[in-house]
C-alpha cells in the first residue's frame, strides 16, 4: 500500500475501523460498504477534504 501523510493516515485506519465494524456509509446514497478498496477510497477522500498531504487521483 502507498504512504501517505501522517494526517490521512489516521483518517484512513478510522475509515478502515468504521468498514470492519459494519458502520462505513456511501455518500448521499448512505448504503453500506462493502469493499475494502472502496472503504479506503473514502478515507482518502476525506483526507483530501481536510486538506492532508494526499496525491492526486
Amino acid at each position: 500500500m502507498n504512504k501517505y501523510g501522517p494526517k490521512a493516515q489516521a483518517k484512513v485506519k478510522r475509515t478502515m475501523e468504521e468498514f470492519k465494524e459494519g458502520r462505513l456509509k456511501s455518500g448521499k446514497s448512505d448504503k453500506k460498504v462493502t469493499s475494502r478498496k472502496q472503504a479506503v477510497a473514502i478515507g482518502l477522500s476525506k483526507a483530501r477534504k481536510e486538506g492532508a498531504k494526499v496525491p492526486k487521483k
